[in-house]
């Protein structure tokens, strides 16, 4: 019998069961752990949604599209895990509320994998902040989104606070036109010298 790495540890992981059978959803937990050791770029973001939820493929879906271009990157090295790593501050999609809307990422997934999966990660280069979530646990940032994406010269090269790519975002991302026109070009020349 083999031991289990770390990522085969998370995919096991049934902490959620009773919360997330509890939710508008009524789901079962289906962690997507997707990372190697010698990834050098790691994306942070906040969970997975119903649709990675059933691909068992993180960000498939049009958040994912955008993300993807806002990086300048394609499929094929995206979704490289000896490249790339893609942790969310939960592993699992966190169910529905009662009204249809997103539940946050559960804070005991961070607690009890964040660590141990950041150390599993030695040669990560540049990490990729999406979201509140991501960009508290990361960066310690007591402001909003907005202040601390509009700041993310505080924290480049080395980090990249995003917004998150979803479709909700597109009236911030018109309202902020800098982030397309100073934040993305750094981003994605510094993706490209992480990854050469």
């Amino acid at each position: 019998m083999h031991e289990m790495t770390l990522p085969e540890e998370i995919r096991a992981c049934r902490l959620c069961k009773t919360r997330f059978a509890a939710t508008a959803s009524a789901h079962i937990p289906r962690p997507v752990p997707w990372f190697r050791p010698s990834a050098r770029v790691l994306i942070a973001g906040q969970a997975p949604g119903a649709r990675v939820h059933d691909s068992g493929r993180p960000f498939t879906d049009p958040s994912g599209d955008r993300l993807r271009e806002w990086m300048g990157v394609g499929d094929e090295t995206f979704y490289d895990q000896a490249q790339i790593a893609i942790l969310p501050m939960a592993f699992c999609f966190p169910g529905y509320d009662a009204k249809g809307s997103d539940l946050p990422p559960p804070p005991i997934c961070a607690q009890t994998w964040r660590d141990k999966a950041l150390g599993s990660l030695p040669n990560v280069q540049l990490t990729v902040l999406v979201g509140g979530y991501a960009q508290k646990w990361h960066l310690k940032s007591r402001g909003g989104v907005t202040a601390t994406v509009t700041g993310w010269r505080d924290h480049a090269p080395a980090r990249f606070p995003l917004p998150h790519p979803s479709w909700r975002n597109t009236a911030w991302i018109r309202k902020n036109p800098w982030f397309e026109t100073d934040l993305l070009p750094e981003l994605r020349a510094r993706i490209k010298e992480v990854l050469q």
